[in-house]
């Protein structure tokens, strides 16, 4: 299965971006939770939102919660990451990710991915 990202750009603080993850690959994107991720220079990837295969749970990390909304499609297997109220802290590069299963813990986790998209640049100008 391979990842595309896109949605990224350069906005000013208390806008809004909608970043997409498109699935793509001969095993069905249904079966695949995705989640994203994001890196600020100097600092450690971190997790962002995930939504699980069966869509039955999403989760996101408190930095997030309230502001970003994570949705997906399976008609067009693509997931989204409608951002709002975007503050300078949120700026970092954004990666898409995928992984069967549905356990919380393993979603949260960078380090239990081995399917990531190629990432795009979210900047927020305060």
């Amino acid at each position: 299965v391979q990842l595309q990202a896109s949605g990224g750009g350069m906005v000013r603080a208390g806008d809004s971006l909608r970043l997409s993850c498109t699935v793509s690959g001969s095993t069905p994107a249904s079966r695949y939770s995705v989640s994203w991720f994001r890196q600020a220079p100097g600092k450690e990837r971190e997790f962002v939102a995930t939504i699980t295969w069966d869509l039955r749970a999403r989760y996101y990390a408190d930095s997030v919660k309230g502001r970003f909304t994570i949705s997906r499609e399976h008609t067009d297997n693509t997931v989204y990451l409608q951002m709002n109220s975007l503050k300078a802290g949120d700026t970092a590069v954004y990666y898409c990710a995928a992984r069967e299963g549905t356990t919380a813990w393993y979603l949260k986790q960078a380090a239990h991915y081995t399917i990531w998209g190629q990432g795009t640049l979210v900047t927020v100008s305060s």
